[in-house]
């Protein structure tokens, strides 16, 4: 009987080639007994879900777009007018769509980057890829503390919407905390499908309002244009621009939406669905609500219309106010919680200790976005301030890394390759002078404003 022996390949000198498709082979083999013995959270964000209580990666494309516009275009579209006053309408118009392009490229990356790596659920997940353990921590860190702030900002335009519409009915610290209560209450469903119902009642909430305020500002100045003169300095001109920049800074969520998708690869048509309603809207609104409403434009600009009409467009958008911070919320929670539980069954199931985990997370998080809020009681100042610090790297400067990263070796073998590697390089540029400048301008703005008295029960409207 002939007995079959396995032989290891042998190297042939006289045929590198062949010995370049066996070394690639060996390397493969060695690639998936190292991914075999992955942890499981490390092949998949929430591993195999079949018999699980609490299902994650259900959530259709649309729903995840829906989301994606409820999380991003809310505070964005109140801070634009104000800011088209500080830079001028050409100048803006211009911000406007080039800033658009860039955060869908950059958005774009993200989707790529998941595709590369399933495993990545978050902004930590994908640090620890690029710089190793120290950058899951400092990225996974950065993410909540991002999160938190918008909790906050959310929390703030709740209080002048309320300020707004009882005439500064009660002390303002008062509407802060009914806000966050509510908040914490909407916060408590575990997935993002189920959240995704709400995102429906925010998109038709902030068009509403948004429509109701610019026909508001039209009838209150029915005569012709009375655009502002635009007079600006360094630090109104530049706050405009991060409040701009603001407006596209949906991006620290976006792993933990592709996530919960049923298939990532579906990304890039929820990220077009955001892109296409938030640049539209953007320059409709923008425009319109600047050259009709002059000098007199506030922000949030809800309340640039006359005192009626700002009480019904700021009553018609307390659910998008309220929802699109508990869509960022709940992304923060899941950071958190996925931590805790990581590598266990603890996040699928629905036993006393996952839930009461999760309540007591949210609540923490709320109270922390709270204090924030009222300690920066400005609203166009807390939006350049967390611009500064992290939506200027979530939106573009940590996307210019991950593309590097992803093409290292490969920046000058094509035409192509060349271009992008400019285009990246140039994100995380902008991105660091966003981070230094914004910084300053923020901190200068937020010490000189007459009116940022913390702890206050004063009306901020």
């Amino acid at each position: 009987m002939t007995q079959i022996v396995d032989v290891p390949p042998v190297s042939d000198p006289e045929n590198p080639q062949e010995n370049g498709i066996a070394s690639r082979d060996a390397s493969l083999a060695e690639d998936e007994k190292k991914y075999d013995a992955t942890p499981a959270y490390r092949q998949d964000a929430f591993g195999d879900e079949s018999n699980a209580e609490v299902k994650y990666k259900v959530m259709k494309w649309w729903q995840c777009g829906l989301l994606m516009v409820a999380e991003t275009v809310s505070l964005g579209v109140l801070s634009l007018p104000a800011a088209v006053a500080g830079l001028g309408l050409v100048p803006s118009v211009i911000l406007l769509v080039s800033l658009g392009i860039v955060s869908t490229y950059t958005g774009y990356v993200l989707g790529q980057f998941k595709l590369s790596f399933i495993w990545v659920q978050n902004m930590g997940d994908a640090g620890e890829v690029v710089f190793g353990s120290w950058g899951r921590e400092i990225l996974g860190a950065a993410q909540v503390l991002f999160l938190v702030f918008v909790m906050a900002s959310h929390l703030l335009t709740f209080v002048i919407a309320m300020n707004t519409i009882t005439g500064h009915g009660t002390c303002s610290i008062v509407f802060g905390v009914v806000g966050m209560v509510v908040s914490f209450i909407l916060s408590l469903p575990r997935t993002l499908a189920k959240m995704s119902w709400l995102s429906l009642v925010s998109f038709t909430s902030i068009i509403s309002a948004v429509i109701i305020c610019m026909i508001g500002v039209i009838i209150k100045h029915p005569g012709g244009k009375v655009m502002a003169t635009v007079d600006t300095d360094l630090v109104h001109g530049f706050s405009a621009v991060t409040n701009i920049v603001f407006a596209f800074s949906g991006h620290a969520a976006y792993f933990g939406l592709m996530a919960e998708l049923k298939d990532p690869r579906d990304f890039p048509k929820a990220l077009m669905l955001l892109q296409s309603v938030d640049v539209c809207l953007y320059i409709v609104a923008a425009i319109v609500i600047y050259i009709y409403g002059g000098a007199s434009i506030s922000s949030p600009a809800l309340g640039s219309a006359s005192p009626i009409v700002s009480k019904v467009a700021y009553g018609i958008a307390l659910p998008t106010i309220i929802i699109a911070g508990v869509i960022n919320g709940h992304v923060a929670f899941k950071y958190v919680y996925i931590r805790i539980f990581q590598g266990t069954s603890r996040i699928h199931q629905r036993d006393w200790v996952a839930v009461s985990s999760w309540v007591a997370i949210a609540l923490s998080l709320w109270i922390v976005a709270w204090i924030i809020a009222e300690a920066i009681p400005v609203f166009s100042n807390l939006l350049s301030l967390i611009t500064a610090l992290f939506a200027s790297w979530f939106t573009y400067g940590l996307s210019g890394i991950f593309w590097l990263y992803l093409n290292r070796g490969k920046y000058l073998c094509s035409p192509r390759k060349m271009f992008l590697t400019v285009v990246n390089l140039f994100c995380v540029v902008f991105a660091a002078v966003l981070c230094g400048l914004g910084l300053y301008v923020s901190g200068k703005a937020i010490h000189d404003n007459p009116s940022s008295a913390s702890f206050s029960c004063a009306n901020n409207a």
